[in-house]
């Protein structure tokens, strides 16, 4: 008998992507709403030790938050297997993004335009490792809506850059989001982390 590695058998391509964005955008919930999987999430209650650290305006009612990562699985026709990983959202847990982007093939950043100012950070680490990443503008109830030359102009993107609306609790709009990175990082030359072993 043959033993060797057939085609058969072969292993999907592991694509590595990260959602990244500020406190509250909705990173946890994207995860959560695109993979197939039940996601892993490291969220911790929010106490009254961090008042004074973390800016609640606009996300009051944010029960928990991100500490390490939330992680989740989408299997695209069994070739390539996305891996997510929602990155936290908070300066103080910051330490954890460069392990977290290695190998990535591009980020999504999240960005609520009740406070923009919050994807700066997201943006400006991505900009930095050269790393390809789209802005999704997550849809919230009753937020002000922006043209997206607006937020164009005030995150001061280049033209190249795609910035999308989205719900992050939808799994078709996070689907689309997902596959408007993976097209602007195959035109940047990204390619996948390579077969899974």
């Amino acid at each position: 008998m043959d033993f060797g590695r057939s085609d058969r058998w072969r292993l999907p391509t592991a694509i590595k992507i990260l959602i990244a964005g500020g406190f509250g955008a909705g990173k946890t919930t994207m995860v959560g709403a695109v993979s197939e999987t039940r996601t892993l999430r490291t969220e911790e209650v929010l106490t009254h030790v961090g008042m004074d650290i973390d800016d609640l305006t606009g996300v009051e009612t944010k029960p928990t938050t991100t500490v390490v990562m939330d992680f989740g699985r989408i299997t695209i026709r069994g070739d390539y297997m996305l891996y997510l990983f929602g990155t936290p959202g908070q300066e103080r847990f910051w330490f954890v993004w460069d392990d977290l982007t290695m190998g990535a093939l591009g980020a999504v950043v999240l960005a609520d335009t009740r406070r923009l100012a919050d994807c700066f950070p997201a943006i400006d680490y991505f900009e930095r490792r050269e790393t390809p990443f789209v802005v999704a503008l997550n849809c919230f109830d009753g937020a002000r809506p922006f043209t997206i030359g607006e937020v164009r102009k005030a995150l001061n993107l280049e033209p190249e850059i795609p910035i999308v609306l989205c719900d992050a609790r939808r799994r078709e709009s996070g689907r689309d989001v997902l596959v408007t990175l993976v097209e602007h990082a195959m035109r940047w030359g990204a390619t996948p982390v390579g077969t899974m072993s």
